[in-house]
């Protein structure tokens, strides 16, 4: 891909340094010295621009035209706003990308402003906590899809109801796949007649409003 990030902070810096080690042509705009300083350590010299993500100007010059996806990922939300207007609007830029700083703004980032996903590091940071709270012994390996969907992981007690079980016998919510289980360090690809032991680790797919359920079908104290 072709991506152009305004804002070399921490969030833009790291995101670039991920972007090349996968092979991806990158460019960062960044006005002040001393991001640009720290990034002149990780990031070649061609990476990186001095100058403004919100001058149309500057964006041309870095080929706007020719990107493939714009993230907007500066410390002020009204910046990361306007560079994604301009993105879609002004550049015809196919996907654009927008950091949230305050949660209270994150009703403004939608997509009648350009903003193809708007993520918020507080929100996502403050649901998932909550959500660790509230689901005992399952660990949430990976979002999906803003957040609908998780990739779960519970170990299974020796007192879970779905021990010596058949999956084919098991009240699995509906939007419920159970992808894995891992026993003893291997891994066991599972099917209707697999039958779940004390200590197993299980990994599922599921609609994350449904992870209360999941969590009660296979013993999870929560």
């Amino acid at each position: 891909m072709n991506v152009l990030i305004v804002g070399g902070g921490k969030v833009g810096s790291y995101l670039a340094m991920l972007l090349l080690a996968g092979g991806h042509l990158v460019r960062v705009i960044e006005p002040r010295a001393a991001p640009r300083e720290q990034m002149a350590h990780s990031l070649p010299p061609e990476s990186m621009v001095a100058g403004s993500g919100s001058d149309p100007a500057v964006l041309e010059a870095c080929g706007i035209r020719q990107a493939d996806v714009v993230a907007a990922v500066t410390g002020d939300d009204e910046t990361n706003l306007v560079v994604t207007s301009l993105a879609r609007f002004e550049f015809g830029v196919p996907r654009t990308i927008a950091r949230v700083n305050n949660p209270k703004n994150a009703w403004m980032f939608t997509t009648e402003m350009g903003v193809d996903v708007a993520l918020s590091e507080a929100d996502l940071m403050a649901h998932l906590i909550l959500e660790e709270m509230s689901l005992g012994d399952m660990m949430t390996l990976l979002k999906l899809r803003r957040g609908q969907y998780s990739l779960v992981e519970e170990k299974i007690p020796a007192d879970s109801p779905a021990v010596g079980r058949p999956l084919a016998d098991l009240n699995l919510p509906q939007d419920c796949v159970l992808v894995a289980i891992i026993r003893s360090g291997h891994l066991i690809l599972p099917h209707g007649d697999s039958v779940l032991q004390p200590g197993d680790e299980a990994l599922a797919l599921i609609a994350t409003h449904q992870l209360q359920r999941l969590a009660a079908v296979l013993g999870n104290r929560v």
